[in-house]
């Protein structure tokens, strides 16, 4: 018997993407794998099921009972988890952090899941990296959200009415989601700096044609996120923000660490500092947001200064955040299936540290 590999419609409130797209249920069955998803599964991300070639479709309970594999975006709810057979392998987003009581479901049906999002940060992991390929979108949305809410055009614009200058916009955090943020910006005509407490950062700001941002505070981290900064630092590096902020005209902000609340960066005080017109973009708002007015999913004005904390950015984007994320998942997917079998190597570290329960077993500390 052939492995199925499957995949539901995501139901989170503004989720389009789907976890398996035709290109990637095509390489599925090229490895002779059965590929069994819900009926309009795709739809939302602009893939139909004519779309899919031989693919079977079914209901919900029919895809959950048949699942060997199962792949999903965001984390199934607790009913579709216990649809599922004993000895299913689940492979996703399954946001295990503080989420003990998703944790014990998928223990208590027995469940081999694993939680993408907890890779290693490796070269070896990169086509598998769905917090990398997901941010790109989330940057790039972000900007985009940023030039249409911004009162001043992004470009310098030569017109019968004199020429109009570009918009001065800083991006705070230049992990995946900054960059490509300030590499939208640039595209978009403005003016754009770029900020992040790590110096290793600063080549990678200046490749993309923006200027860095020097507040003299340094937090250089592992794992690639940046180390928390001590009073002093935070001190010093607020204090040096404060002042350098009141020339831009926009500011994105992307500071995230998975499992944590977002660091807050821009106080109110700061932000009452800035000019009339100005406005923020805070991208970690699904994480409580990098500026202490971010209100998520929201529109707040503040003293003239306009803060966004848009949700779901990835989503917003569903087809192509859906191609990325299907080539990551199938990626991750051939360490698990081995000689037509599910046979996951616990010896390799991609597997081992993205586990999170294996037969019973609970692996990870909620």
């Amino acid at each position: 018997m052939s492995i199925t590999v499957s995949a539901l419609r995501e139901t989170a409130a503004g989720e389009r993407r789907v976890a398996i797209t035709p290109e990637v249920a095509k390489k599925l069955r090229g490895k002779g794998l059965r590929v069994l998803l819900e009926q309009d599964a795709g739809r939302a991300a602009g893939f139909p099921d004519a779309s899919y070639a031989d693919v079977e479709f079914g209901s919900v309970a029919e895809v959950l009972a048949q699942a060997d594999l199962l792949a999903c975006v965001l984390p199934p709810d607790d009913t579709a988890l216990t649809g599922l057979r004993e000895g299913v392998v689940v492979v996703g987003q399954l946001r295990p952090h503080g989420a003990a009581s998703r944790v014990s479901t998928l223990s208590q049906k027995k469940l081999t899941a694993f939680a993408l999002e907890l890779l290693p940060r490796t070269t070896r992991a990169q086509a598998m990296d769905v917090l990398s390929s997901q941010a790109a979108v989330a940057g790039y949305r972000a900007m985009l959200i940023a030039a249409e809410n911004a009162p001043k055009f992004f470009p310098m614009l030569t017109t019968a009415a004199g020429t109009i200058r570009p918009s001065r916009v800083l991006v705070i955090g230049a992990g995946v989601a900054g960059l490509q943020a300030i590499a939208t910006a640039r595209r978009l005509g403005a003016q754009i700096e770029g900020y992040d407490v790590r110096p290793e950062t600063r080549e990678q700001v200046e490749s993309l044609g923006a200027k860095f941002l020097e507040l003299g505070v340094s937090a250089a981290g592992s794992g690639g996120y940046a180390r928390e900064l001590t009073q002093e630092e935070r001190a010093a590096q607020q204090q040096a923000l404060a002042e350098l902020l009141k020339a831009f005209d926009a500011v994105v902000t992307t500071a995230a660490v998975p499992g944590r609340a977002a660091p807050k960066i821009l106080t109110t005080a700061m932000v009452e500092g800035m000019k009339p017109g100005a406005l923020i973009v805070d991208l970690a708002a699904d994480s409580g947001g990098n500026c202490e007015l971010t209100r998520p999913g929201e529109r707040v004005e503040h003293g003239g200064v306009t803060i966004l904390g848009p949700l779901s950015l990835a989503a917003g984007a569903p087809l192509h955040a859906s191609e990325m994320y299907a080539r990551n998942i199938y990626n991750f997917a051939e360490l698990l299936v081995r000689d037509g079998a599910l046979r996951p190597d616990f010896d390799d570290e991609l597997v081992a540290k993205s586990c999170v329960t294996r037969n019973g077993e609970v692996l990870f500390n909620a």
